[in-house]
């Protein structure tokens, strides 16, 4: 048919809206039966959390499956051709005009800088679950040819959704297994076929075997030859893409276009690890989703799929868009495909009552060792069922401020190796526990440090630890109760220099003892970081768990008292020299600083030859907003900037004054680096939290030590809220060092 221009584009009825558009279309006759390697069934689904409109292929009009058809393929009837003719002609017509009218409100949406809310129904569930391979090729459109794509429509409400925003540094997903395998050629797919994902990938995806659900299918009209491309921060979403080359195999370009975007998503899935978080897992399609077929699908194809979302809550999951692309030009879209990995039906998926663990839950490490728990675990330990993570004593607490683990970018603890003790049981236990640290990871590209930054250092130990305690039942004392974890106090040293790119730290966490009070539990560690199987950083800390009026009664560290910083306390203010951080960072000159989360300040004020010591004084500010990053990583339900922030604020101070006092100067090729044998003890007794609106530091500087090719700053520092001194740090260190300087 022909488009009349846009500005004559008319039609009678109501004015349709995109943001309330309901796929709701019922055939006025039967749809043509699928392929059977489509079924019309679809799985039950996730919530949805994206998509877009369905845009629908206008074919030359076909006779109806249901009206009389002579030799030839003429209708018998006349009449009955005419009036299927004018219905195509209607229909076809009105589905333009929408989609006209949808680009134009999708065109305008993104004028304004707004999400895209999208209306759909999904297609209706089987009375009976489908089988794994009949899910695999669920999808919501039927192939109807005298209307292109019709929607299969169910009764109940639409399904509202919006577009995600794109990953950060901070939340981007970490794949649960590395390898440096970015493209596969023919025999890698095959080999996927057969469920050889350690010989493809490597032996950190071997899990036990072979597991015979998780395994590439073969499409019936469409299968990727070689991916060109594996990439895990790519795309407009910056959560994964996939290139392909692709070759059809069949007439039906709907289910091509299907079969094709599947198996992209199950390549990215064993990719990423997905299927390693559960014992007997299998891929299985999810929410219904939206082809478009624009374009025969001739000569060389190829695939482009960008991951939308993937996640390991409530069970691991992706969901992808794909484009089809023929000499360059697209041909077929695949919308809101989405992947999940289920378990094995019947089977436990994480601790039962007490803590043990009732069989092996299909973790294992880069060495091979089986885990007690895994990834998964850890993030529903951090923002998901509590149950599924510790055991079901701790499913009470859903919904409730409860203590969590710190997540996405701020969880620093992957996988629970061993736990020797029992649960109520609470005088003494171990633990051992991994974290593994990608070269990628934001921290690594936000630091001044040559490698980790401390704050990393603090909380991977410290999660390791109240881990432990949460584990063995702290808080199952009282468990009418909602607990905070706040950490008290600690002291900790580096054992010696190590880059930490791409390295698994083994954690060993020991617990000491327990005290019991009335809203209190609190308890004291120690704990031991080892890479490569020796140890580079150890110490001790005391943590409490506390409930709302025992956290609510907080004193800080002056018995209620508020006492000035020393600059305040001086009767005669003495000459201030400021350093800019901002625009030095800005500049992006010299030294690094740190940058992005980790930028804790902008502007220090300085005093020379002044402080407690009289080797120099440093003070600073920092604006405290409830939109600040860490309030939603650190914990969920109970916001809390982490102390080991406060810490790393004091420590980019230090830094920042050895740069300006010139200290740099005397180095060829000068990089931070966390010093070696100074033990830093921190007494916490407050918490910043998002209504405070300032935190205040001052550092006084104690020593200023030299060796052949390193400059060592040593100091004691406080940290104020706006009511009260809630820090204080004894020894705080940073160092500078040429490059091939030998060790302190």
């Amino acid at each position: 048919m022909t488009i009349t221009p846009l500005d004559t584009l008319d039609f009678d009825g109501e004015p349709f809206d995109v943001l309330a558009w309901s796929l709701a279309l019922e055939p006025a006759t039967s749809p043509a039966p699928r392929p059977e390697s489509a079924p019309s069934t679809a799985p039950q689904a996730l919530p949805l959390s994206s998509a877009v409109p369905v845009v629908r292929h206008t074919t030359t009009p076909a006779p109806s499956p249901t009206a009389p058809v002579a030799a030839g393929g003429a209708p018998a009837d006349p009449i009955s051709a005419l009036l299927q003719e004018v219905r195509s002609e209607l229909v076809t017509a009105h589905l333009s005009a929408m989609d006209v009218q949808t680009a134009l409100q999708r065109r305008a949406l993104a004028s304004l800088g707004r999400d895209e809310h999208i209306a759909r129904t999904d297609t209706e569930i089987a009375p009976t679950s489908p089988t794994w391979a009949e899910q695999s090729f669920a999808v919501m459109v039927d192939y109807a040819p005298a209307t292109g794509l019709a929607i299969s429509a169910a009764p109940g409400h639409p399904v509202v959704f919006e577009l995600p925003a794109p990953a950060t540094t901070m939340n981007a997903f970490k794949f649960l297994a590395r390898t440096p395998i970015t493209t596969l050629r023919g025999a890698d797919l095959a080999a996927l076929g057969g469920g050889e994902v350690a010989a493809v990938f490597g032996p950190a995806y071997d899990q036990e075997g072979v597991n015979p659900a998780i395994r590439l299918t073969d499409g019936a009209h469409g299968n990727l030859t070689e991916v060109l491309e594996i990439a895990g921060r790519e795309g407009p979403w910056a959560r994964g893409r996939l290139r392909a080359t692709c070759r059809i195999d069949g007439p039906d370009p709907v289910t091509a276009a299907t079969e094709l975007a599947w198996q992209a998503a199950q390549v990215f899935a064993m990719r990423a690890g997905l299927q390693l978080c559960l014992a007997g897992a299998r891929f299985q399609a999810g929410e219904p989703f939206e082809v478009t077929v624009s374009a025969p699908m001739t000569g060389p194809v190829e695939l482009i799929a960008d991951v939308v979302q993937i996640d390991l809550v409530p069970r691991p999951w992706l969901r992808i868009n794909a484009e089809i692309r023929c000499a360059g030009e697209v041909v077929a879209r695949v919308h809101g495909l989405t992947l999940e990995v289920a378990e094995e039906p019947g089977l436990p998926i994480g601790p039962e009552v007490g803590g043990g663990i009732p069989r092996f839950l299909g973790r294992r490490n880069a060495f091979g060792q089986r885990a007690l728990l895994g990834e998964f675990h850890m993030t529903h330990s951090a923002r998901g069922d509590l149950g599924i993570a510790l055991g079901p004593e701790f499913s009470a607490y859903a919904g409730r401020r409860a203590t969590r683990m710190p997540n996405h970018g701020l969880q620093l603890c992957d996988r629970v190796m061993a736990v020797d003790g029992r649960r109520g049981q609470l005088d003494a236990g171990s633990s051992h526990t991994e974290y593994d640290s990608p070269a990628d990871s934001w921290y690594y590209l936000e630091s001044a440090n040559a490698s980790m930054p401390n704050v990393v250092y603090m909380e991977t130990s410290l999660q390791s630890a109240l881990l432990l305690g949460y584990f063995l039942g702290a808080t199952l004392t009282s468990p009418g109760e909602d607990f905070s974890l706040r950490n008290l106090d600690g002291s900790a040293t580096v054992l010696r220099e190590v880059d930490l790119r791409d390295k698994t730290i083994q954690q060993t966490s020991r617990l000491i003892d327990t005290t019991v009070l009335v809203g209190v539990v609190l308890q004291t560690f120690s704990y031991e970081l080892a890479v490569d199987g020796e140890p580079f950083y150890a110490g001790e800390s005391l943590f409490g768990f506390f409930n709302a009026p025992a956290l609510a009664n907080q004193n800080g560290l002056d018995n209620g008292e508020f006492v000035p910083t020393w600059l305040d306390s001086q009767e005669r203010r003495p000459a201030v020299r400021v350093i800019d951080v901002a625009a030095r960072r800005a500049a992006g000159t010299g030294l690094p600083c740190a940058v992005g989360h980790l930028a804790m300040l902008d502007r220090i004020e300085t005093v020379d030859s002044a402080g407690a010591f009289g080797l120099g004084y440093l003070r600073a500010t920092r604006a405290v907003a409830a939109g600040d990053w860490f309030f939603g990583y650190h914990f969920h339900l109970d916001p809390v900037m982490p102390g080991s922030l406060g810490v790393e604020a004091v420590i980019q101070a230090m830094q920042e004054w050895t740069i300006d006092s010139g200290l740099a100067a005397e180095l060829v090729a000068p990089e931070f680096v966390l010093p070696v044998g100074v033990s830093m003890s921190w007494r916490y007794r407050g918490q910043i939290l998002a209504s405070d609106e300032l935190m205040t530091l001052e550092v006084h500087i104690k020593s200023v030590e030299r060796r052949r090719g390193r400059i060592r700053v040593i100091a004691d520092a406080s940290v104020w809220k706006p009511s009260m001194r809630i820090y204080e740090l004894t020894d705080v260190a940073v160092e500078l060092r040429d490059a091939d300087a030998q060790p302190w």
